[in-house]
């Protein structure tokens, strides 16, 4: 038994559990946020040293052998991917203290926080296709909910595209789970692996991939159904919204690095060339997107689009340091994306508008916030020596190697376009003068002070801290990665790990 392969699913579903408990009671739901995902990150640290030590852990439920049993799976990658989860996590917990409106915490802002933490670090560590159909439904279910808190015109609206979209992917990998098992008998992931290829009709292989394909696609806002997300994560509470930008759509990155890499690698000609030019669009529609754009979140909703285009193109190149740039770009943007819409929802606390019209003055009087802006705006841009320039170099250049110069110019085109965004954000928001029309800017000018100003801050000088750590310290980063990538280049560690003397 590997209990630091269960504990970041138990703590935040017994944190969940303990806050209903504690309905009536703000104060302890708060305190034990902060707790819970504390120890979600102590626990994915944890799980990421005892997987780097062993290489593979795995717990099988019920004490049933693999493939009978449902078992959870730690590679290299989930570890990353959990760690990166507690940090999000204890940063929207510390700025929800000061940023989420009471009447959202007193109908279960808490409890749904922590389902949705959950739900994410389920589908990491599940080694059953069918449960990672489970946790995306137990994310999609917490999200919708979060997305609806309070009731706002413009966030039912936001929802309802959010919800349909979600529901229709649902749908779709509910549909290819079904084929799938018809076609090989077996949920479990590594068994699955094991059997494809001994399908008798490839051809219908091909087709259950890209089933899967378009599914988790649409869930990690691939071209061309990614519009639900800058139609919706614009619209819920800031707080909320950094939540979804850092980690929903990663769970959809995630699932197609893990199939397409571990499963469906019969035919890599053919589906791993849609993958490359899915993001190569993703990359391009994305940005032209925000470039468009002049509301603060909307900018950098498209923004999270086109930089799913990046993680993608790791993918869909399927080579050794093609993977190890997809899995640094995805450390690296977790973090960068969170912390812009954070320092979005400083700047809306103190002018009250998310509108670029209705902005401007920030430098002069809040320089500090100018600077914790400038740190994750430009590494998303990829200006050296931030985190982003590396994890572009490295795609770019693996992309280079593999002669796909039209999607390597387009890799760069996108990051120069990103560069443009946040410079007519930096214009607009922090070195413009206040505009004339707005007449109260008193907590820009300091003459407000709230009791957790605090609160506010500290997530944000913790993840630009971050962002620095991974630029200037990029090499245990860079191993970390190359570690993650070998395992996912050599499908059969993972199945001899979940499978032991069954696998052949």
């Amino acid at each position: 038994m590997n209990p630091e392969l269960v504990l970041p699913i138990l703590i935040p579903l017994t944190a969940g559990a303990l806050s209903l408990a504690f309905w009536r009671s703000i104060k302890l739901q708060r305190v034990l946020a902060v707790i819970a995902t504390g120890l979600l990150l102590a626990a994915g640290i944890w799980l990421l040293r005892s997987t780097i030590a062993h290489g593979f852990l795995v717990v099988e439920m019920g004490s049933w052998p693999a493939p009978f049993s449902i078992v959870l799976v730690s590679d290299v990658l989930g570890a990353i991917m959990i760690v990166l989860t507690g940090i999000i996590g204890l940063a929207i917990a510390i700025y929800s203290l000061a940023s989420t409106p009471k009447g959202h915490e007193k109908f279960g802002y808490y409890p749904l926080m922590h389902l949705l933490l959950a739900g994410v670090a389920g589908a990491f560590l599940t080694g059953d296709i069918f449960n990672l159909f489970v946790w995306f439904e137990v994310m999609l279910l917490a999200s919708f909910a979060l997305l609806t808190l309070g009731g706002e015109r413009a966030q039912m609206e936001g929802a309802i595209k959010y919800v349909t979209l979600n529901l229709f992917s649902s749908a779709i990998f509910l549909s290819a789970v079904g084929l799938l098992y018809g076609m090989v008998g077996t949920l479990n992931m590594a068994d699955i692996a094991q059997k494809v290829n001994s399908v008798d009709d490839p051809g219908m292989v091909t087709v259950v991939s890209l089933l899967f394909m378009v599914s988790f696609g649409i869930k990690a806002a691939a071209f061309p159904l990614f519009f639900w997300l800058p139609a919706s994560y614009h619209t819920p509470q800031v707080a909320v919204s950094a939540l979804f930008a850092g980690l929903l759509t990663k769970v959809g990155v995630y699932a197609l690095y893990r199939v397409f890499t571990l499963i469906f690698t019969q035919d890599v000609a053919y589906t791993h060339t849609i993958l490359l030019w899915a993001a190569a669009f993703t990359m391009l529609t994305g940005v032209l997107g925000a470039a468009a754009q002049f509301e603060f979140r909307r900018i950098l909703s498209f923004h999270i689009v086109s930089q799913i285009g990046y993680m993608l193109l790791g993918l869909a190149l399927f080579t050794p340091l093609a993977l190890i740039g997809g899995v640094f770009y995805i450390m690296h943007h977790i973090i960068v994306k969170t912390n812009l819409f954070l320092v979005s929802g400083i700047t809306y606390r103190l002018l009250g508008s998310y509108e670029l019209k209705d902005l401007g003055g920030v430098y002069r009087q809040r320089p500090y916030l100018a600077l914790l802006f400038l740190i994750p705006a430009l590494s998303l841009a990829g200006i050296p020596p931030l985190s982003g320039f590396f994890a572009k170099f490295i795609v770019v250049r693996a992309s280079l190697e593999a002669s796909e110069y039209v999607v390597s110019a387009i890799a760069l085109l996108v990051g120069l376009l990103t560069l443009y965004s946040m410079i007519k954000i930096w214009a607009e928001v922090f070195w413009k003068k206040l505009p004339d029309h707005i007449t109260d800017a008193s907590r820009l000018n300091g003459e407000v002070k709230d009791r957790n100003n605090w609160a506010y801050y500290v997530p944000v000088v913790g993840l630009a801290a971050c962002t620095l750590i991974i630029g200037l310290y990029g090499q245990p980063i860079y191993a970390l990665a190359e570690t993650a990538a070998d395992q996912l280049m050599n499908p059969q560690l993972y199945i001899e790990a979940v499978l032991g003397g069954q696998s052949k």
